[in-house]
């Protein structure tokens, strides 16, 4: 892929990331599947779907499926397979995670699974917090005492409520916009929102956008950052990808991914 010019390096980074290496199957750390959209089914590739189920055919198996207009299983990784169909090969273990679930569905029940008709969940904000209290930065988040008293690097743990009004108080941030993340790493301050956007579309460009203002907020005493994940890191002629290497490219816009190394580079 094209070095573009100018770009944030954590932004590079991370369509990189998306596009050379097992993308999905480590995002999953962050966001284990949370259920999403099913799609409609098409009596053509059923016979496809037969043969590289019996063979036990993973990859066949789920570009036949992905084919069809309604998936079987609910999970979020569904749509970005949808979209890139290169990265079924480059990330084996979403792959195998999803075929396996496959087999032990059976046909019958893929074919039931597969006229059903579309439903939508987007509970997908606390997973975000959840993987940051795991310890994934390195350091455990403390709760606001702890995280006012501490002297190196910190990172909040706190309710959305507690974090606007933290960072009304503290930071100078008027946003109506709730919060994800707030740290202090080298002694300077970073807030951001965490998205994971799993496909094109209206809700999912008002996450986008959601995120951007947080971003671009004026007069905040804060790094701020943009955590986004999903398509919008697939090369293309997708409104998100043209305004992350476009307009917003010199924003701190970049995945959960890399988020650690762009804290402790501060």
């Amino acid at each position: 892929m094209n070095k573009i010019k100018n770009i944030n390096h954590w932004t590079q980074l991370s369509i990189e990331y998306a596009s050379q290496r097992s993308y999905l199957d480590d995002l999953f750390q962050v966001y284990p599947t949370i259920p999403d959209g099913i799609r409609e089914p098409n009596g053509e590739l059923w016979k496809g779907v037969e043969k590289a189920f019996e063979k036990r055919d993973n990859v066949t198996l789920m570009k036949n499926l992905l084919k069809l207009d309604l998936f079987p299983i609910k999970d979020s990784y569904v749509a970005y397979l949808k979209r890139d169909k290169t990265a079924l090969e480059r990330n084996p273990a979403t792959s195998a995670r999803l075929s396996g679930r496959l087999y032990e569905m059976g046909l019958d029940k893929i074919f039931a699974r597969c006229s059903e008709p579309k439903e939508t969940n987007r509970q997908i904000g606390p997973l975000f917090k959840r993987w940051l209290n795991k310890k994934a930065l390195g350091i455990q988040p403390v709760k606001l005492d702890e995280f006012l008293k501490a002297k190196g690097n910190a990172v909040l743990d706190a309710s959305d409520a507690e974090m606007m009004a933290f960072a009304r108080e503290h930071l100078n941030y008027k946003h109506n916009k709730g919060l994800d993340f707030i740290g202090r790493f080298n002694g300077k301050y970073v807030i951001g929102e965490a998205k994971f956007l799993t496909d094109f579309g209206g809700h999912q460009n008002a996450q986008f956008n959601d995120a951007i203002a947080t971003v671009k907020a004026k007069g905040v005493k804060a790094i701020t950052v943009a955590i986004l994940d999903g398509v919008l890191y697939i090369e293309g002629k997708n409104k998100m990808y043209k305004d992350i290497t476009g307009k917003l490219k010199k924003e701190n816009i970049m995945s959960a991914l890399v988020l650690r190394e762009f804290l402790y580079q501060i």
